[in-house]
């Protein structure tokens, strides 16, 4: 009777392996595709990550013969500020933007010229006059002589994308390929300033100039045309 019994289970157990098996084959698909779907999601963080980085622009480690040159904001073209009929009012108020700050690297050695990489981190805004939902911004980045002339000017453009019920974005801009020239390697970085600014009308360099702005999203506030609202 026992010899019966441990054959039947024998015969039992043997029935069952192809379904263990199919079992077995099944959870290992699944884990493959979970582990799949975990590296998948991770590579995509870390890219998503890496591009929207406000951090300072990648450059090859390396030691610089050298300080980087001076990295800043045009106060005069710091802000942009659309008034509709000039009128310094809340309910005048159109497209806006600030640069609100620029990093940057930079690499040179021997007699090199010195390569600059920089992310510029802007601020845009919606007032009550804005029509649509988005804005182009042209901004310029300048290499000048510290205090002195400048030696080469660009302009770049940025579009704002506003996305339904926000009146406030903020988008950050890389550029990589600034070259300046050295005349020996007895030339530092700190000869040299990088400049950068919105292109602006000369009333919003004065409105700048003064020390006025406006709150993007002060529609219902009101502000006498000498005396905008202080953000």
């Amino acid at each position: 009777m026992r010899r019966q019994l441990m054959l039947f289970l024998g015969l039992a157990l043997l029935g069952a392996a192809p379904a263990v098996t199919a079992y077995a084959q099944s959870r290992q698909a699944e884990d493959d595709q979970r582990r799949k779907a975990e590296a998948e999601q991770e590579a995509t963080k870390k890219k998503k990550e890496k591009e929207w980085a406000v951090g300072t622009a990648p450059l090859p480690a390396v030691k610089n013969a050298g300080p980087c040159p001076f990295v800043k904001v045009l106060y005069d073209a710091s802000r942009y500020v659309e008034l509709k009929d000039n009128k310094e009012t809340t309910e005048s108020v159109g497209w806006t933007g600030e640069i609100q700050g620029v990093k940057a690297a930079c690499e040179y050695k021997g007699d090199e010229p010195i390569k600059v990489a920089m992310n510029t981190t802007f601020s845009f805004g919606r007032g009550p006059q804005a029509q649509g939902s988005t804005k182009d911004y042209r901004y310029w980045v300048a290499v000048t002589v510290r205090n002195q002339a400048i030696i080469t000017k660009e302009t770049f453009d940025v579009r704002a994308v506003f996305p339904p019920g926000q009146d406030r974005v903020t988008v950050t801009e890389p550029i990589q390929n600034i070259v300046i020239p050295r005349a020996n390697q007895t030339v530092s970085g700190q000869a040299f300033e990088i400049l950068v600014g919105f292109e602006v009308t000369p009333q919003m360099a004065e409105f700048n100039r003064v020390g006025k702005r406006f709150r993007v999203n002060a529609a219902t506030q009101t502000a006498s045309a000498g005396a905008p609202a202080q953000q």
